[in-house]
Formats: C-alpha cells, sequence, structure tokens
C-alpha cells in the first residue's frame, strides 16, 4: 500500500498518545530501560548515600563524624539533583532516535541515543537546568493558588458553620478543596507545558537553546489535559510499581522485627534503610521510559496539529532531498541535518515500516 494512504492525520487524543506510548515501551522494553538506568543509578547512589548520612547525622556524638555525615549529605544532594538533571539531558538525546523511530521506523538503541547526548551535552544541560527553574516556578505559582483559594474557602466554611449546619460547612469545605487542587494542577501544567519540547526541538529541528525555548512555548497550546492525563497515567503506575516493590520490604521487614511504617525510619537497621532508598529509584527505571516516549509523542501530534507535519513528512518519504537554498522557512524541517544531527534520515522509510507517522496502523 502506498504510503501517502497509510498516513495517519487524525490528532491524537489523550487516551491514544498513553495506549501508543504503552505498545511502543513493550516493543523496545530492555532498550528503553538501558537508556533510563545510568541517570537512575546516580539518583540511587545519592538516594543511599542520604540514608547513610541521615542515619549518622541524627545518632552520632562525634563532632567530626558529625562533619563527615554533613560532607557526605551534601554529596547526596548533589548526586540526588544530578540525576535528575542527566535524566533530563537522556530524555533530549532519546528524543531523536524516539522521534526517528516513530517517523522512519529507525531501530531505538543506546548507542544513538547517547551519541545525541555527547554531541549537544553543553546546551542539553543548559536547557535541563532551565527546565528545571521554570517547573519550580510553576510549581510554586500552583502552589500559591491552591493555598489563596484554600484560604478563601476555610474562612467562608468557618463563616458558614456559625449559622448553617455543620454537613453543609463540611461540604463546602471538601468541594472547595477539591477544586483548589484541580486549580494548582491547572495552572502548573499550563506553565509547565510550555516547556516540555525543548529536548525534541533541540534534537529534532537542530536549535540552540533559547530558540528551543520559544519553539516549545509557540507549539505548547492546548496541551493542557493531554500533558495533564498523561502525568497522571504515569504517576498513578509510578505508585503501583513503588508498592510492588514496598509490600514485600515491609512484609520481609515486619517478619524481621523492623516496624516498616516511615515515623519509625530513625529506628530503622541500616540495611532495611538502604533497601527503602533505592526502591524509588527502581521503579523510576521501569517508567522512565514512559515519559521519553510519551512527551516524543506529543511532539510530533503538536507538529501534525500546528503545522501539517504529517504532510511534510509524505514529501520527505516520496521525494528527493530539498537543495540547500539561503533562505528562511516559517515552520522547521522535518528531521534537521544541520550540526548536532548525527545522521541523515533516509528519503524513505525501510520496508518493514509501518507506515503511519504515529504508530496508529
Amino acid at each position: 500500500m502506498p504510503i501517502t494512504t497509510e498516513l495517519s492525520i487524525a490528532p491524537l487524543g489523550a487516551g491514544d498518545l498513553i495506549d501508543r506510548a504503552v505498545r511502543l515501551y513493550r516493543r523496545h522494553l530492555f532498550v528503553l530501560i538501558k537508556i533510563a538506568a545510568p541517570p537512575v543509578f546516580v539518583s540511587a547512589l545519592g538516594s543511599v548515600l542520604w540514608a547513610i548520612a541521615w542515619r549518622g547525622f541524627t545518632s552520632t556524638p562525634s563532632t567530626n563524624e558529625l562533619l563527615f555525615y554533613i560532607l557526605l549529605t551534601v554529596i547526596s544532594i548533589v548526586l540526588i539533583l544530578g540525576g535528575r538533571i542527566f535524566s533530563l539531558i537522556v530524555m533530549g538525546g532519546a528524543s531523536r532516535n524516539l522521534v526517528t523511530h516513530l517517523l522512519w521506523n529507525e531501530p531505538v538503541s543506546v548507542r544513538t541515543t547517547y551519541t545525541a547526548v555527547r554531541s549537544r551535552f553543553w546546551s542539553l544541560l543548559g536547557a535541563s537546568l532551565i527546565m528545571m527553574i521554570w517547573l519550580s516556578i510553576s510549581a510554586s505559582v500552583g502552589f500559591f493558588g491552591w493555598y489563596m483559594v484554600v484560604l478563601v474557602v476555610s474562612f467562608g466554611a468557618i463563616f458558614l458553620g456559625s449559622w448553617a449546619p455543620v454537613w453543609m460547612a463540611a461540604i463546602v469545605g471538601v468541594v472547595g478543596f477539591l477544586g483548589a487542587t484541580a486549580l494548582a494542577l491547572w495552572l502548573f501544567f499550563l506553565m509547565a507545558g510550555r516547556i516540555v519540547y525543548v529536548p525534541q526541538v533541540m534534537l529534532v529541528e537542530g536549535k540552540r537553546v533559547f530558540e528551543s525555548v520559544g519553539r516549545s512555548f509557540s507549539l505548547a497550546k492546548g496541551n493542557v489535559r493531554r500533558l495533564m492525563a498523561m502525568t497522571l497515567f504515569i504517576t498513578f503506575t509510578s505508585w503501583s510499581a513503588l508498592m510492588i516493590l514496598v509490600i514485600p520490604l515491609g512484609w520481609y521487614g515486619y517478619v524481621s522485627g523492623v516496624d516498616p511504617s516511615p515515623f519509625g525510619a530513625a529506628e530503622w537497621p541500616a540495611w532495611y534503610a538502604i533497601s527503602y532508598s533505592i526502591i524509588e529509584p527502581l521503579s523510576q527505571i521501569l517508567l522512565a521510559p514512559v515519559w521519553m516516549l510519551g512527551l516524543s509523542l506529543l511532539y510530533v501530534d503538536e507538529r501534525v496539529r500546528h503545522e501539517g507535519y504529517d504532510i511534510e513528512l509524505m514529501a520527505s518519504q516520496n521525494l528527493p532531498a530539498m537543495p540547500q537554498l539561503n533562505f528562511s522557512s516559517p515552520l522547521a524541517p522535518a528531521i534537521s541535518t544541520g550540526p548536532g544531527s548525527m545522521t541523515r534520515a533516509p528519503l524513505r522509510p525501510p520496508p518493514s515500516s509501518p507506515g503511519s507517522v504515529l504508530g496508529l496502523s
């Protein structure tokens, strides 16, 4: 069947995005885990050092040991934050490989991803720092909106309770709290969604850091609900994976005489505290690839919605390469072949290609 009849131009909804991300995750499970593992190992090492430092910090009577544990605490914080930043960098490096796989059916590989990371490491580092700062600002704005609404609702519920039944005031308080939470989430994702495409723009379109930020702002129109749905799905699955790992450890600790409650963390033995500290990073190794896939799918979908990306891809797949002319196009190329690009995308997909831009066939 010709490519032109197999390409789907229908935009993806939140359910379609999650479905395609999970389907691709299952198809490339072990490769994606290998890609996500190095930064998570850095964070896991920081978590282990944090557990050791915190236990020593709260129990040592020696001044020299106290200074040592303070230094160990600083190192653990640096490793944890470094692992988070490294994860964003690797996510950016994986974006080109994932997008070319979606578009050209090129194989997903660890080597291709980390070649992309090395090719634009410092740019990705700068972009990751900008993204973390922006996400912090977004979280602050969301929390401020939540706090103001909860404050007003609390005073209103107290005033209402002075002359109305208590159950009515309780209902108003609960509804107000839920409304404040929904408003906070909407504000956070409204702001955070503006910069989620920065790594994809840098690696796929070959733009510089600040150009990528501006480009991401222009692409991120109307993505709040889809981004929120994908985040809630990944958060739910992350907690589920975390519980699958935590519950057996808790049962084993309980049988061994350990109080598994977080309130008794100060009394945990070293083996239990260290085991508990590496469980969260292990769950991240399993689920971080879903973020990579989901954001790459969302990026391609935004360009399909706003720029007719699928039409451009059909042209690039079926027509010879465009000549290198000295002019500025209002749209970004299908796949950048400029500086920072590792390989030039083929003019036609391989025979085994499923043919659909977003894997919809």
